[in-house]
């Protein structure tokens, strides 16, 4: 027995004192460990959290290129094909303006020009460039129609064409140009204010 230290047991051991210590440190180690492991545990989950936005925005992302990849591919012609609508206008006009009663010597030439815009008309169509024509009294339609001027009028109802300026085109599912039209415009005098 070791005389200087009465509390030492008689091995040479740890002291009462020296065990209620070690006791309550495995306690706060244990407490400690639940504490690691809730903080862990909530990191995890922050941490899948980031990981799960993280996807979804690089799915995201690679949807829209996808679909920007496929509407480049669609609409890729769409400023060349705005420029041609000019061209078909043009030969739409020369043929409007032709007299009725063409000379001999013209006719092939008139023929041309409806051949050239028919071939013109037929090339669009294969790129997916369709001419919108709407017809008089055709209800207006701001999606595919453009009012260039009201026509006051009780032969249609408001609201409907009048008269067609020139066509509009689209391409694919998408607007090229708008149709510009005349619109019927009400009467004043037949408006109900006394509802």
């Amino acid at each position: 027995m070791n005389e200087q230290n009465p509390i030492e047991d008689e091995d040479g051991g740890l002291t009462e004192e020296e065990i209620l210590n070690a006791e309550q440190t495995e306690e706060d180690v244990k407490l400690s460990d639940a504490e690691v492991i809730a903080g862990l545990q909530s990191e995890v989950a922050v941490l899948k959290d980031r990981l799960l936005r993280a996807t979804a925005e690089t799915e995201n992302v690679r949807r829209r290129a996808d679909k920007d990849k496929a509407d480049a591919g669609k609409y890729a012609v769409t400023g060349f094909a705005r420029d041609m609508l000019n061209v078909s206008d043009n030969l739409r006009r020369a043929l409007d303006v032709q007299p009725d009663d063409v000379a001999d010597s013209m006719k092939g030439f008139v023929e041309g020009v409806a051949m050239t815009e028919s071939e013109l008309l037929n090339t669009m169509e294969r790129y997916g460039i369709k001419k919108v024509e709407p017809e008089v009294g055709e209800k207006f339609d701001h999606k595919f129609h453009q009012a260039m001027f009201e026509v006051p009028t009780e032969e249609q109802a408001p609201g409907s064409i009048m008269q067609v300026v020139a066509p509009g085109y689209v391409i694919k599912d998408r607007l090229l140009r708008p149709a510009m039209v005349g619109v019927a415009k009400g009467d004043g005098k037949k408006l109900d204010t006394e509802a």
